[in-house]
């Protein structure tokens, strides 16, 4: 299961709520992207 972001209003919306219809439920907006998550950076040893 995907997390989209609406790019118009910001609003996550899971691959769930997509299946039927490729829309924003906030504002309709049919422009989305998946957030990059936040990676942990080590030192080299």
């Amino acid at each position: 299961m995907a997390t989209y972001k609406c790019f118009k209003c910001g609003k996550k919306i899971t691959s769930n709520l997509l299946e039927k219809r490729f829309l924003c439920p906030g504002c309709g907006s049919k422009i989305f992207y998946k957030p990059r998550t936040t990676v942990a950076r080590i030192k080299a040893v």
